[in-house]
């Protein structure tokens, strides 16, 4: 029998590649809010997280095995304008489904971020102190250890993933593709460094630590840093797009933007050591990417 997972922020960037990566494997249930959705061979629900008892009702009648939860308040400039919603979403929430799910004995996946730190060295470690540069980091950072203090047995993923968005809201990836098709020139800071994963190989890394019954806090991000000016690089090699729109700038030179970490980049050498395995790079994670638009993965998303 496959394993039930719910998934909250169903109709989220990172909720939908989950799904589309697992749906074979898992009997896979979107969590939804204001947006509805409709993806093959997955199941929808509406729910409210705002109360615990009330999501403790959602699990009494879904039952899953596991809840993976990637609803969040991601934008940095809305977080830093509206201080009091960033931490209703970022924080009480995810107490919220981490309290429900103790108290069902159900395995807790919260998502987290790299945006965690000063930015002022590269690969910093799952046991080092948070020091987040802006509201947006600040509440992530809350909301790991409201979600330990809760449940410790919750698996805290830090992250920064890329796949294929939707048509109510594309991703970095996206973008980079869908100027360079168009023709249209774009900046990309080269001070900016990062270690992103594809959504799907973050995804079935997840499940290979959940079924190891791995709890704490798992950097699941890929093997190399770079700028995210490389990465428009990578992504124009790829697929064969023109490296020459893809302008250079530096965030350093950007004082009208909210402060963030200038270095994200995290080493995934803990989840390595327990997975027995890299979690792959570049190249590679690259040529996924695009082998998913060519079986029609990325028009299933992008049509949503």
């Amino acid at each position: 029998m496959k394993p039930r997972i719910l998934i909250t922020g169903g109709s989220g960037l990172l909720a939908l590649n989950w799904a589309l990566a697992v749906r074979d494997r898992c009997e896979v249930i979107l969590g939804l809010h204001k947006r509805q959705v409709s993806l093959s061979g997955v199941s929808v629900k509406t729910i409210d997280l705002e109360s615990v008892d009330y999501f403790v009702r959602v699990l009494e009648e879904v039952k899953p095995q596991v809840v993976i939860h990637t609803a969040g308040l991601t934008s940095v400039e809305k977080c830093e304008s509206q201080p009091e919603l960033a931490h209703q979403v970022n924080v009480t929430l995810a107490a919220n489904v981490a309290r429900a799910c103790t108290l069902h004995g159900i395995k807790f996946v919260h998502i987290s971020t790299d945006h965690l730190f000063s930015g002022n060295e590269p690969f910093v470690t799952e046991d080092q102190p948070v020091s987040p540069r802006n509201v947006y980091g600040q509440t992530k950072a809350e909301a790991e250890h409201r979600v330990l203090d809760s449940n410790s047995q919750a698996l805290v993923i830090r992250t920064n993933f890329y796949g294929w968005g939707t048509s109510y809201r594309h991703s970095f990836s996206d973008t980079i593709i869908d100027a360079l098709r168009a023709g249209k020139e774009l900046t990309l800071f080269q001070d900016v460094f990062y270690t992103p994963i594809l959504a799907e190989v973050a995804a079935l890394a997840v499940h290979d630590l959940i079924d190891l019954r791995a709890s704490g806090i798992f950097n699941v991000v890929g093997d190399e840093r770079l700028s995210k000016y490389e990465f428009g690089l990578k992504i124009a090699e790829e697929f064969d797009l023109d490296p020459n729109r893809i302008i250079p700038t530096m965030f350093a030179d950007q004082p009208n933007l909210v402060q963030r970490p200038q270095d994200m980049s995290l080493p995934n050498q803990k989840t390595r050591d327990l997975l027995g395995r890299r979690l792959g790079g570049m190249q590679a994670h690259m040529a996924r990417l695009h082998q998913q638009e060519l079986n029609g993965l990325a028009q299933e998303s992008r049509t949503l």
